[in-house]
C-alpha cells in the first residue's frame, strides 16, 4: 500500500510551511491523494516531488499560472526557462544601468543635473544611441579624406546587447562627452591636421618611436642630451611636408602636438576601447608632453641665440611662446 503523508508531514519533508502547502492544495497545484476519515488531508510522495519544483520555480520568480502550465505538461519547462531566462536577463541589463549611473554619481560627486542627463543617456535604445554617436561622427569628421570610412568606423563606439557593468559605465561617460561642444571643436581641429597630413598615422607611429628611447633614458626635453632625438622626429616631419627643419616649422608641430595631447581626447580613446571590449592602448600623452617640451625648449634657445646676434628668430611673429617643461 502506498504511504500517504499528513500535511505536517510533507511540510517536514519539502520545507514549506503547512500554510503554504495548504494554499498550493486550494489553488489545484498539488491536490492530496485521500482524505482521513476526519477529512484531514494526506498526500502520496508525488506530492512531494511537485512541491519541489513549485518551490524552485516560484525561487526562480515564475508566476502561479505559468507554474501550473508547466505542472500540467501545457508548456514547456525549457520553453518557460528559456523566456524566464531573458526576462531575467532584462532585469540584469537594468540593474548594471542603475549601477553604472549611481556609481558615477558617487565618484563625481554629480549635481541632479548631472544625474539626470546620465539616467537618459543609459536609457537610450540601440538605434538613439546610433545616432547620438552618428551626430557627432557628422560634426566632427568633415570634408573627405584617405581612409575616411576606417577612421570613422575607428572611432565608433557600439555598447554590445549584454555589456559588463564597466562597458555601460564608459558608455554613459562617452555620451556626455561626445555632447561638449569645447571637445567637438578639438577633435575638428585634430581631424583638420590628419586630413592636411600633420597628423598623419605614421608620423605620429614616427615620433612615438622615436621619443620613446628618449623617455625610457629619463632624458629631460630640455637636456642637451635631447636634441638628437627631437631633430629625428622634426627632420621627419619636414620630410613628410616637402620643407625644410626651421623654428616655424617647429612652432607648428607643437601647435598639432598639443591639439592632439587634449586629454578629453585620450580619455575618448580609452572610454571607446572599453566599451568596444577593445584591449585599451598606452596613452600617447607622455611622448606628446615629451615632444613638446624639446621643442618648445630648441625653438627657445635658438630665439636667445638669435636675440645675442641681433637678430630674430625665424617663424617667431606673433606665435605663442611654447612652454618649457
Amino acid at each position: 500500500m502506498e504511504e500517504l503523508l499528513s500535511i505536517g508531514e510533507l511540510a517536514r519533508r519539502t520545507g514549506l510551511t503547512v500554510k503554504a502547502i495548504r494554499f498550493y492544495s486550494d489553488r489545484g497545484l498539488v491536490t492530496p491523494a485521500d482524505r482521513t476519515t476526519a477529512g484531514y488531508r494526506q498526500y502520496d510522495l508525488a506530492a512531494v516531488a511537485r512541491l519541489d519544483l513549485i518551490r524552485t520555480l516560484r525561487e526562480l520568480g515564475l508566476d502561479l499560472a505559468t507554474i501550473r502550465k508547466v505542472l500540467d505538461h501545457e508548456t514547456a519547462l525549457s520553453d518557460v526557462a528559456a523566456a524566464h531566462a531573458e526576462a531575467l536577463a532584462v532585469q540584469v541589463r537594468t540593474l548594471q544601468l542603475r549601477r553604472a549611473i549611481l556609481s558615477l554619481v558617487a565618484e563625481r560627486h554629480s549635481t541632479p543635473e548631472d544625474l539626470n542627463l546620465m539616467h537618459r543617456l543609459s536609457n537610450l535604445s540601440t538605434t538613439q544611441r546610433h545616432h547620438l554617436i552618428t551626430d557627432f561622427l557628422d560634426a566632427v569628421l568633415t570634408g573627405d579624406f584617405d581612409g575616411f570610412a576606417a577612421v570613422r568606423q575607428s572611432l565608433t563606439p557600439e555598447l554590445p546587447d549584454h555589456p559588463e557593468p564597466e562597458q555601460v559605465e564608459a558608455w554613459i561617460e562617452l555620451a556626455e562627452l561626445t555632447q561638449d561642444p569645447d571637445f567637438r571643436t578639438a577633435v575638428r581641429r585634430m581631424v583638420d591636421d590628419y586630413r592636411t597630413v600633420a597628423l598623419r598615422p605614421d608620423l605620429v607611429a614616427g615620433i612615438r618611436d622615436q621619443v620613446r628611447p628618449a623617455l625610457d633614458a629619463g632624458l629631460t626635453p630640455d637636456s642637451p642630451e635631447a636634441s638628437p632625438f627631437i631633430t629625428a622626429v622634426v627632420t621627419r616631419y619636414a620630410e613628410a611636408l616637402g620643407e625644410l627643419d626651421s623654428a616655424e616649422l617647429r612652432h607648428r608641430l607643437a601647435d598639432v602636438l598639443e591639439t592632439a595631447n587634449d586629454p578629453r581626447w585620450a580619455r575618448y580613446l580609452h572610454l571607446l576601447a572599453i566599451t568596444n571590449g577593445w584591449e585599451p592602448q598606452p596613452p600617447l600623452t607622455p611622448i606628446y608632453t615629451w615632444t613638446i617640451g624639446a621643442l618648445g625648449a630648441t625653438t627657445a634657445g635658438e630665439a636667445e641665440r638669435s636675440s645675442l646676434g641681433g637678430q630674430r628668430p625665424s617663424g617667431s611673429g606673433s606665435r605663442r611662446p611654447l612652454p618649457r617643461t
